[in-house]
């Protein structure tokens, strides 16, 4: 009996024990569940929406483009796409999924072996969940089979995006450039996660690669929910993105294909620019390409044809093509002289057909071997006299001829907005010394002098120079973009300029108007070596100066049996030069024309000059704002905002828009 009431005290005791026990650990426990549920509940509320609810940025539409009348040049047209996106789980089971997926929708829509590893490879480098573009343009069958195959196509989705079209291609490629998908590159050069977004396209060539980042705006973000393999299953909110600045050019459309019509069938360039404003009128680079071409995705074959082109239709030789200035650099070797007391505004200089420097060795006088006699310096602009400037080369020395070359625009690029301008070369001593480990000799200093040698420069840069100086020597700087406004804003044309806003390049007034009146006697004294070429019409005559470039030396055999520039295959020829500007009395536009193999410049680059400043003094671009009209546009950033049915057609033409 004793036994079992022992018995009874412990089993109680221990019964005791164990209840304390539970009921600590059921208290503890219910702290804890008040502490999350309560105290923290804010807290895991975040965190498992974190897990449900996914947040994607939106793709911004692009600004549009517009030329200085208000005409579009590049817009955005909405198109379908298809999208593949991996699920969640190992990348490496994911990728094998997407291949998989791939190779079924490759039944649906063909899928090359190319575009397949790029899809892969793409999916490989973006984040979780981020969609990869397979195809755009779809038309409206592929996207019917693409959705009755949806069942067998996890992850694949169809989707509106916008493509990039550009309504004037032949005319404005080298301006306006191209948009492109994002490279590796890219990628490396910028953290921003926009640029990983489908079908994302960033400028490439041109004002679209310029003025990326004010084109490109702002992406918006769309939240969506999500199961626990990260798949959707409903959108929750969306904000939409800014659409990027619309930007007003300062080329002049119709001036723009005038241009363009009058260099036909050559391989050259011309650029016309104001010298009060710098505003670039025209910039044309014969032959061109289409740049919808890029926009929507070369092909190997296409991307061959253009590289294999002896004419280079993808360069544009007006900012990136460099050439010998020849004559036309003979300006800045006068100014040079003249401002640095080497010659007097009245010095006569001797020129017998050649000099003779030392080794028996001769520079001759191209344009007349025979000899000019003595010669002033406005005289021999005029007459484009070699040995005259050979001299004035020799008492100037090449650092002043580089400090002039300098302030008229020689030497480096000039930012005029496009971020493949080529900066030109301009030799000095240094360059020499670093490049051939040789002093700079005086035969170089000769070469220098006549724009010949190593001296390299691009039609733009001559066009500013021409501007500087026609100007009065006000440093002028060129520009491509007038104006830009937020997307729902309205593009107003920038005001009326009369005189230059620009400082002095302080050059003598005297010295200057010496030049200019050179170079108005190369065209309208019947001595000058443009005097065929001339403005007839009243106020508008032209003043502007000759060049010859050569791309072979001539040898001392072809020289005595005087062999003719058309005896030469096309690639051997002369470049053929001239910069002008007009009207004499009261210059306003100046004007840079260089034809590749051309022979001559007042053959063939001069005439071309005259029609372009004649037909740019009949539409006056700079002095009409009456010809703008209203840019004012809706925020959406595309001038069409219905689909193409095809998916790849042409842009409308002016007259269907």
């Amino acid at each position: 009996m004793r036994r079992d009431a022992d018995r009874y005290t412990l089993f109680t005791r221990r019964a005791l024990l164990l209840g304390g026990l539970k009921v600590g650990m059921l208290g503890m426990l219910g702290a804890r569940l008040y502490w999350l549920q309560t105290i923290e509940s804010d807290k895991y509320k975040v965190l498992a929406d974190d897990n449900r609810i996914n947040t994607r940025p939106l793709t911004p539409s692009r600004g549009l483009i517009f030329d200085r009348t208000g005409e579009p040049l590049a817009a955005n047209r909405n198109n379908f796409r298809v999208l593949i996106t991996a699920d969640k789980g190992r990348a490496a089971d994911a990728i094998r999924q997407a291949e998989t997926v791939l190779e079924r929708l490759d039944r649906v829509i063909t899928i090359g072996d190319g575009e397949r590893q790029r899809i892969i490879e793409q999916m490989r480098r973006n984040r979780s969940f981020v969609p990869v573009t397979v195809r755009e343009n779809l038309t409206w069958e592929q996207v019917a089979q693409i959705e009755f195959n949806a069942p067998d196509l996890p992850g694949v989705s169809i989707d509106l995006g916008q493509t990039r079209d550009y309504f004037y291609p032949e005319l404005m490629s080298h301006i306006v450039g191209y948009v492109g998908r994002v490279s590796p590159e890219d990628l490396r050069d910028s953290d921003d996660a926009v640029l990983q977004l489908p079908g994302m396209r960033i400028g490439k060539k041109g004002v679209e690669k310029g003025a990326d980042e004010a084109l490109r705006g702002k992406p918006g973000g769309i939240q969506v929910e999500v199961n626990a393999v990260g798949r959707v299953v409903r959108e929750l909110d969306r904000v939409e993105g800014e659409a990027g600045a619309n930007l007003l050019l300062t080329i002049d459309l119709e001036l723009q294909q005038y241009v363009a019509d009058r260099l036909k069938e050559q391989s050259a360039s011309a650029v016309v620019m104001d010298v009060v404003t710098g505003d670039i009128l025209s910039m044309v680079s014969v032959p061109s390409f289409d740049n919808n071409t890029f926009a929507r995705g070369v092909t190997q074959t296409e991307w061959q044809d253009l590289l294999n082109d002896p004419k280079k239709p993808l360069l544009n030789k007006a900012a990136q093509g460099v050439y010998p200035p020849g004559s036309t650099y003979k300006m800045v070797t006068a100014l040079a002289a003249l401002d640095s007391k080497g010659i007097g505004l009245w010095d006569r200089l001797p020129c017998n057909g050649f000099i003779e420097m030392p080794g028996n060795v001769k520079k001759y006088c191209w344009i007349h071997p025979a000899g000019h006699g003595w010669l002033n310096v406005v005289e021999a602009l005029q007459q484009s006299c070699d040995c005259f400037f050979y001299e004035a080369a020799k008492r100037a020395g090449v650092d002043r001829i580089g400090e002039a070359a300098a302030k008229l625009g020689f030497g480096r690029p000039t930012g005029v907005g496009l971020p493949e301008e080529s900066g030109g070369l301009q030799p000095s001593r240094a360059w020499k010394q670093e490049r051939e480990s040789k002093p700079w000799g005086l035969g170089d200093t000769y070469n220098l002098g006549i724009g010949q040698g190593d001296m390299l420069s691009t039609p733009l840069q001559l066009a500013v120079m021409t501007a500087r100086i026609a100007n009065g020597g006000y440093d002028v700087r060129p520009r491509l973009v007038a104006a830009s406004a937020g997307a729902r804003d309205a593009l107003q044309p920038p005001p009326v300029q009369a005189k230059p806003s620009a400082p002095s390049l302080r050059f003598n007034p005297q010295h200057l108007k010496a030049v200019q009146q050179g170079m108005d006697m190369v065209v309208n004294s019947q001595s000058g070596t443009a005097f065929s070429s001339r403005i007839t019409e009243k106020g508008m005559a032209m003043a502007g100066k000759t060049g010859t470039a050569q791309v072979k030396r001539i040898t001392e055999s072809e020289r005595g049996r005087r062999m003719s520039q058309t005896e030469l295959p096309w690639h051997l020829r002369h470049h053929a030069l001239f910069c002008g500007y007009a009207p004499v009395d009261s210059p306003r536009y100046a004007c840079a024309v260089v034809v590749e193999h051309g022979m001559g410049g007042s053959l063939t680059a001069a005439p071309i000059t005259r029609d372009i400043l004649l037909q740019t003094q009949k539409l006056d671009p700079s002095r009409r704002p009456e010809r703008f009209k209203s840019a004012m546009l809706a925020g959406s950033g595309t001038l069409a905002e219905t689909p193409a049915a095809a998916g790849d057609g042409p842009p409308p033409s002016r007259s269907e828009r």
